[in-house]
């Protein structure tokens, strides 16, 4: 998917949302437990659900490859799903991998041709060589953290070097690189008070924002600060949705909860 085709959704359905796949069995209603397959009927009730107030669906690969080859499956199965009944939706492979150049390669070619997702994200910390190889394909998407939602990011990536902040590092060496018109960027929903200095870096690229939600961070703040001209923002709530309800009709529940945050968004965006 380009990033046309992204911003044409955005404006069709009025909505920047992505919503977080994480599937925990200890989460999900009982009475799925009895499936053949219970993480992927789970996510085909929510994408059901809601596939008409996101733009987005991205599965943290950890909540699947913690099941192992079953739940692997199910996240193969969950993509093709995706990609087969609403193609017009931007799928996120939130694997965060970053490797040697070949190793790189290895994981682009297993997320965006085997599994064809649009996306992945990926951490810079072993440099260019490492995310270059996810940049070499067409039409694909590198989302790489920059400033993230977590406790932990104030150990590195807001101490300064030659007095810039590591994540300003990050940023401004990241457009070099070679097919950098295809990177998007992680930056965390509670530091709200930094998107101003990161659209000075990278004005019209997309970001990709976790923590609305339960983890506490504002859309109403992202927005005033991040948004660019072509939007440019994937606001991801998970948990805030897709475990509304734990009963039988969760995925009502999930719509409901993505609905409040769509109508919030339209609002935004009708101002």
């Amino acid at each position: 998917m380009t990033t046309t085709q992204l911003i044409e959704q955005i404006h069709l359905k009025k909505s920047f949302l992505c919503i977080g796949l994480d599937v925990d069995l200890t989460k999900i209603p009982a009475h799925l437990l009895k499936e053949e397959d219970p993480i992927f009927e789970f996510n085909k009730a929510i994408i059901d659900a809601t596939h008409h107030l996101c733009v987005s669906y991205k599965p943290n690969t950890a909540f699947y490859e913690a099941y192992g080859l079953k739940g692997w499956e199910s996240l193969e199965k969950t993509i093709m799903y995706i990609n087969e009944k609403y193609p017009e939706i931007f799928t996120i492979a939130d694997a965060k991998r970053g490797d040697i150049g070949n190793t790189s390669s290895m994981y682009a070619k297993a997320f965006f041709e085997d599994l064809s997702f649009d996306s992945v994200t990926v951490a810079p910390y072993m440099g260019k060589d490492s995310v270059e190889p996810f940049l070499a394909f067409e039409n694909k998407h590198t989302i790489m953290l920059a400033l993230t939602s977590n406790q932990g990011a104030f150990d590195f990536q807001t101490k300064k070097i030659d007095g810039k902040e590591v994540y300003k590092h990050v940023l401004e060496t990241s457009k070099s690189w070679e097919n950098s018109e295809n990177l998007m960027y992680v930056v965390g929903a509670t530091k709200a008070e930094y998107f101003k200095e990161i659209r000075k870096i990278v004005p019209d690229s997309f970001l990709l924002v976790p923590g609305v939600g339960a983890q506490g961070g504002n859309l109403q703040d992202v927005c005033k600060y991040g948004m660019s001209e072509n939007i440019g923002l994937l606001i991801n709530s998970s948990r805030g949705i897709i475990y509304a309800s734990n009963d039988k009709n969760f995925a009502n529940a999930a719509a409901q909860k993505a609905t409040e945050l769509q109508q919030e968004m339209e609002a935004i965006l009708n101002q």
